[in-house]
């Protein structure tokens, strides 16, 4: 069982004849996703070989769905032709669409998301993400294969890098899907979003959660834990040292007054009964003492 990506998800891949999609594409092929074709304006009728899978090309998401009854498209195209790309997805009522780039412009996502809403078809992870990842079933993204196994823990995390230490730091145990939602202003698929999905997966019986300073997100699902979330939760939020007023790393990390610190939003968590990590490390520590009690 997993969250929004299974071993039956046929994945097409926009941008997939651009370098990145090409290297990237080739990593999910060898991590047994299911990649069915991709799209690429204009190099519609092609067909490319990856490491000996032939794979069409579309020059639209809705050519694509058509002819291979994808469910997900995954998103590799330079920021300035994002916009455009998620709006062919949206257009083809893609259900899942992950936008891995990063670098596009707050109010292009701004647009496509309330696009997205608007129309109520189509699950939007990303901007700026690292995609996710249902062990043993499907990588739709950057995330590594191969630092951990299928299991019963489920992971929703800001920040890439976070992502992939604390998947290793628990790969004896293995996850269930691990989901890395972005750091831009504006995400499409949010912490709530993956903590409900956890919450309603039989097979996953503890949930990771990695924020990081800066807005209220952690605060908003620290609320939605305390009334929802039955399972046990461990978190950790990146940001204690960073200075106030500087944006870190992702552009939606900023800290402006006593607004999106990171000791708020460890006392939101805490207050909602989620044990909190001062390091990644001791993190998965307090994981792995949740799961044994």
């Amino acid at each position: 069982m997993a969250i929004f990506l299974t071993a039956a998800s046929r994945v097409i891949v926009q941008g997939m004849t651009g370098s990145e999609g090409t290297k990237h594409t080739k990593r999910m092929l060898a991590a047994g996703t299911k990649i069915v074709g991709g799209v690429t304006p204009g190099k519609g009728g092609q067909v490319v070989d990856l490491d000996g899978h032939q794979l069409p090309v579309f020059n639209t998401v809705s050519e694509a769905v058509a002819a291979t009854q994808a469910d997900v498209s995954v998103v590799f195209v330079p920021p300035k032709f994002a916009k455009a790309a998620v709006i062919d997805a949206i257009d083809a009522a893609m259900p899942l669409v992950v936008v891995i780039t990063e670098g596009i412009p707050v109010h292009d996502t701004a647009f496509f998301f309330a696009y997205s809403q608007e129309k109520g078809r189509t699950q939007i992870i990303g901007p700026n993400c690292p995609g996710l990842i249902s062990p043993s079933q499907s990588n739709v993204g950057i995330i590594p294969s191969d630092i951990t196994g299928p299991g019963r823990i489920g992971l929703v995390s800001k920040s890439g890098t976070l992502t992939y230490q604390m998947m290793y730091e628990l790969r004896d145990i293995g996850f269930s899907t691990a989901v890395g939602i972005g750091g831009d202003p504006i995400i499409g698929t949010t912490h709530i979003d993956c903590l409900r999905a956890f919450q309603d997966d039989p097979d996953t019986d503890a949930i990771v959660m990695i924020g990081e300073i800066g807005g209220d997100a952690e605060e908003r699902a620290a609320a939605f834990i305390k009334e929802y979330v039955t399972k046990p939760v461990v978190g950790y939020v990146a940001g204690f040292t960073a200075p106030e007023g500087k944006t870190m790393g992702h552009a939606g990390a900023i800290v402006s007054g006593s607004s999106g610190t990171a000791q708020g939003k460890q006392d939101a968590l805490e207050a909602a009964g989620v044990k909190v990590g001062k390091t990644p490390s001791e993190t998965a520590r307090l994981l792995r003492a949740t799961l044994k009690g």
